[in-house]
């Protein structure tokens, strides 16, 4: 008797391009979101070739570290190719934008929800349980950017302030295990896993969609002091 982990597994490994093609979609445009983020830091060239391939790898790299897998751009080195390429092209037309941070919001979005799929998919790949499926998922979408954003000294965008983005990420990796212990197929999987990333990333940009935040308050007056 076989489990929907070890079905979705041999899926993967039967269409082991699967996990190349939307690690291939999360490079190209994470690596446009990483370059207009170095064209808000005025880097030169080179600079937005770095910040474009570190968000671009950087969270697929830590989770297959994580997986204990070959990393995947050491595998296929044309992964870094897409992204210089992707980070050349920004240079010569981000200053065509009207808002580059509206466009670095959506094309992150966008990139959000391909990378947690991709994530999902090489965990399943490696037959690993439902909550190592969840971290995988989120550490696929989130670091990339997170890694950009500390490099550029900008707010990481998945620390502001009640904005759906690792719970995005989180959802839609809940989505995709759920949909594996009902036996659903890779595909479906996958789809849910995306569509669900990309409508709460997309309702916190567009509709203000929040988590409630932790607000301190000052102590009562007549509190003991401690």
């Amino acid at each position: 008797m076989t489990t929907p982990v070890a079905d979705l597994a041999r899926e993967v490994l039967a269409g082991d391009h699967v996990t190349a093609v939307l690690d291939y979609a999360s490079v190209a445009v994470f690596a446009l979101a990483g370059a207009l983020v170095a064209s808000r830091s005025q880097l030169d060239v080179v600079g937005f070739i770095f910040i474009a391939c570190l968000t671009a790898v950087g969270g697929g790299t830590l989770r297959d570290v994580i997986l204990d897998r070959p990393v995947f751009w050491i595998d296929t080195p044309s992964m870094l190719m897409v992204a210089t390429v992707a980070a050349v092209l920004v240079f010569g037309t981000a200053h065509l934008l009207e808002s580059r941070y509206r466009v670095l919001l959506w094309l992150d979005a966008l990139a959000l929800a391909v990378a947690v799929p991709a994530g999902v998919s090489a965990a399943y790949g490696m037959a690993v349980d439902w909550p190592v499926v969840l971290v995988a998922a989120m550490v696929t979408g989130c670091m990339g950017g997170l890694m950009r954003d500390v490099v550029c000294n900008e707010v990481p965008l998945v620390l502001k302030q009640g904005e759906l983005y690792v719970t995005a990420a989180f959802a839609g990796a809940v989505v995709a295990v759920t949909l594996t212990a009902l036996g659903s197929g890779l595909q479906t999987v996958l789809i849910a896993c995306g569509v669900a990333t990309f409508v709460l990333r997309a309702g916190s940009l567009a509709f203000g969609w929040r988590l409630p935040v932790y607000k301190a308050r000052p102590p009562r007056p007549d509190a003991p002091k401690r």
